[in-house]
C-alpha cells in the first residue's frame, strides 16, 4: 500500500513538472513582416492600364501559411499586404480570428483580376467572410485602403517574388 503511495506521487510529481514545461514552452513571438513580393493593383479603363497602387508582400501558400494569415500581428504598413496563393479555384472563405487589426480582404479569380470584396473587416471577429465568386488569390491589406484607392471588380493585379 505504501508502494503505491509513492509511485502515485511520483506521477503526480513527474506529471505537474510536464505542464508546468509546457507551458513555458508555448510562448509567442511578435512576428515581423518579410518582403517576399511585389504587387501592384492595375486599373483597366479605355483600354489602358493604369497602376492604382503598389504592395510589398508576403506570400502565403502552404497550408500553415494560409491557416495563419496576418493573425497574431499588431499591425501592418500601408505599403504592406500578404498575398494567399492557393492550388485551385474555388469559392473562398476567410474570417479573422486572432487578427488584431481590421483588413480589406481581396478575392482575385485565376486571371488575376479582382472579382470581390469584404471591407473593413474588424478584430477578432470569427464571421465567415465569403468570395462572391470563385477565387484562386487573396489579398489583404489595411482596411479602408480599397476604397481610398478607389479599388473595383474587374481591377485586376500583377505581382512578382524576390
Amino acid at each position: 500500500m505504501k508502494l503505491e503511495k509513492i509511485v502515485l506521487l511520483v506521477f503526480i510529481l513527474v506529471l505537474g513538472s510536464c505542464k508546468t514545461e509546457s507551458k513555458k514552452a508555448i510562448k509567442t513571438e511578435t512576428i515581423s513582416f518579410t518582403k517576399e513580393g511585389e504587387l501592384s493593383i492595375l486599373s483597366t479603363e479605355a483600354d489602358s492600364i493604369r497602376a492604382k497602387a503598389h504592395f510589398d508582400i508576403e506570400i502565403a501558400e502552404t497550408e500553415y501559411e494560409t491557416q495563419t494569415g496576418l493573425m497574431y500581428r499588431p499591425s501592418m504598413q500601408l505599403k504592406r499586404g500578404m498575398l494567399f496563393i492557393f492550388p485551385d479555384v474555388s469559392a473562398r472563405s476567410f474570417y479573422m480570428k486572432n487578427t488584431e487589426f481590421p483588413l480589406d480582404i481581396i478575392y482575385i479569380d485565376e486571371g488575376q483580376k479582382i472579382v470581390s470584396f469584404q471591407k473593413d473587416a474588424q478584430p477578432y471577429n470569427e464571421s465567415s467572410l465569403p468570395s462572391n465568386a470563385p477565387a484562386k488569390y487573396v489579398l489583404e491589406i489595411n482596411a479602408g485602403l480599397s476604397e481610398q484607392l478607389g479599388l473595383q471588380v474587374g481591377d485586376s493585379i500583377s505581382f512578382s517574388r524576390n
